[in-house]
C-alpha cells in the first residue's frame, strides 16, 4: 500500500534517506565537536559550513578509494573536511589546509589538535587560492577537496586541476545548494557553479559525477 505522501520520484532521495545517510556515518567524537563548533561559528561569524557527517564520509571512501598520501583541502568549514579526509587517508598521508580566513584557520588547527593528530600530518598555510596555488607541487596531489564558496576558487580551476595527478580526484562541495540548472539565477555563487559544471563537462581527460549527499559533491578523476 502506498503511503499518502507517494513514492519518491525516479532516481530521488527522501528525506529519511538523507537522514540516514548522516547516522550511518561514523562520526568521532572529535568530528561531532569540530562540526558543532563550526556551525555555531557560522551564526555568529559568517562562517563557512561544515561538512555533513554523510558528505565527510563519502570523502573518507574518496580519499581511501586513492590510497591518499597528500591532499589539499581549502575553505574545510573548521577543520571538518580535513579531519574525514584524514580518516581515509592512509597512515603517513599529510594533509595541506589553505585558507584566506585567519579565523577558519585558527578553527582548523584547534580541530587537529583535539583529534590528537601529529603536528607532521597537517600544513596549515594562509593565504587566497590565487596566492597559495602557484608554491604547491604540480600533479603532486591524490585529492583537491574545495568546500568554500565557489566564487573565490572557480577562476582557478585549471590550477586546481594542475594539483591532481594522474587518477586522482577534484571534489568541489555545494553544488546542490545553488539552482545551476535555473538560468534565471545570476547570484555570484550559482553563476560560479555554472562555470565550474561547464569547464569540468569540457574537459575530457576528467570522468565526472555529481553525488547528491549533503550539500552535494561534483567530483572530477584525471584519467590514468
Amino acid at each position: 500500500m502506498t503511503s499518502a505522501a507517494g513514492p519518491p520520484p525516479p532516481g530521488g532521495q527522501t528525506p529519511d534517506a538523507a537522514a540516514y545517510a548522516d547516522t550511518f556515518a561514523a562520526e568521532s567524537p572529535a568530528l561531532a565537536q569540530a562540526r558543532h563548533r563550526a556551525t555555531a561559528a557560522v551564526d555568529a561569524l559568517g562562517t563557512v559550513p561544515p561538512v555533513e557527517p554523510a558528505v565527510g564520509a563519502v570523502l573518507a571512501v574518496l580519499a581511501a578509494g586513492v590510497g591518499a598520501r597528500s591532499v589539499v583541502t581549502i575553505g574545510g568549514g573548521g577543520g571538518v573536511a580535513g579531519l574525514w579526509l584524514l580518516q581515509g587517508m592512509r597512515a603517513d598521508g599529510v594533509l595541506t589546509a589553505l585558507d584566506a580566513d585567519p579565523t577558519e584557520l585558527r578553527a582548523a588547527r584547534r580541530t587537529f589538535t583535539d583529534a590528537g593528530l601529529p603536528s607532521g600530518r597537517t600544513r596549515l598555510i594562509f593565504g587566497t587560492v590565487g596566492e597559495v596555488l602557484p608554491r604547491l607541487s604540480p600533479a603532486a596531489y591524490d585529492l583537491v577537496c574545495c568546500a568554500g564558496p565557489p566564487a573565490e576558487y572557480s577562476k582557478q580551476l585549471p590550477a586546481l586541476l594542475g594539483l591532481v595527478r594522474a587518477g586522482g580526484s577534484l571534489v568541489l562541495h555545494g553544488i546542490s545548494a545553488s539552482s545551476v540548472g535555473d538560468r534565471s539565477q545570476r547570484d555570484p555563487q550559482t553563476v560560479a557553479w555554472r562555470e565550474l559544471v561547464r569547464a569540468v563537462k569540457d574537459d575530457e581527460d576528467l570522468v565526472r559525477a555529481v553525488i547528491p549527499v549533503g550539500a552535494g559533491l561534483l567530483v572530477a578523476t584525471k584519467r590514468s
